[in-house]
């Protein structure tokens, strides 16, 4: 996964957080169906986002509409995001949501939110989010002890997660009760540049991708053998999942 650097022309991606093995496919795909459509204040953000140091944590541009797509169809008005960054997968939510719609968002980091609340506003959805900072366990534990507890449960329709990736299946118990039954819950980074296929113990697997590859295989066995809910793994961007609540 390649971090972006410096400014990039409108029609380009200077990241490119594929699984795709090549890039002339790729930027077929984000020439041909992405970028044509990507509203004008999303491409002004992943400009800027990517000039930043961290610029690898952002949602790739790929799977920005297949967010969007998902909240559409279920027609979700309550959303959760667990991890935001400078915020490019929170606006894709929030120009989807519907105009009474509203997004909870959680960071631990609000400087980088902050980075990224100007377009929100430019593009006049705002108002849609609820930023709340901090550790996201703890904020979802929030939810589900507020004193209207019972309001939240299964209030919400869609949630999109893309953080620290070892408290996964901790998200995942807290989601399932806070996301209702048909509601969506989607997981990002779950196939970790596919280092989920190779040996534990490969040798070019680095300490770090190491124990971040065996959180998310863990992950992906819980998810498979859960009956809660529907999966579907998706090879888009670094590995999506969808889980659909049935129970």
């Amino acid at each position: 996964m390649a971090t972006g650097g410096g400014s990039a022309p409108s029609n380009t991606v200077s990241s490119s957080k594929t699984l795709l093995k090549s890039q002339a496919l790729y930027k077929y795909v984000l020439d041909t169906t992405v970028l044509p459509n990507e509203p004008e204040c999303m491409r002004e953000l992943r400009l800027l986002t990517e000039k930043h140091n961290r610029a690898v944590m952002a949602t790739p541009p790929d799977e920005a509409p297949l967010l969007r797509m998902l909240i559409k169809l279920t027609g979700a008005r309550n959303s959760i995001e667990v991890g935001v960054f400078t915020g490019y997968s929170l606006l894709a939510t929030a120009l989807a949501l519907p105009d009474d719609g509203r997004v909870v968002a959680i960071d631990t980091n609000p400087e980088y939110y902050e980075l990224g609340r100007p377009f929100l506003e430019k593009a006049g959805v705002a108002g849609k989010v609820d930023f709340r900072a901090g550790r996201a366990l703890d904020r979802l534990d929030e939810l589900l002890a507020d004193d209207e507890a019972s309001n939240n449960l299964g209030r919400f329709d869609f949630a999109f997660v893309d953080a620290d990736k070892p408290s996964y299946a901790a998200y995942h118990e807290r989601l399932l009760r806070l996301v209702r039954v048909g509601g969506v819950i989607v997981y990002d980074n779950t196939l970790w540049d596919g280092t989920v296929a190779l040996p534990p113990d490969a040798p070019q697997l680095s300490d770090f991708d190491r124990r971040i590859s065996a959180a998310i295989r863990d992950l992906n066995a819980r998810l498979a053998a859960d009956d809660r809910v529907e999966v579907c793994q998706l090879t888009i961007a670094d590995g999506v999942t969808i889980c659909r609540r049935i129970v």
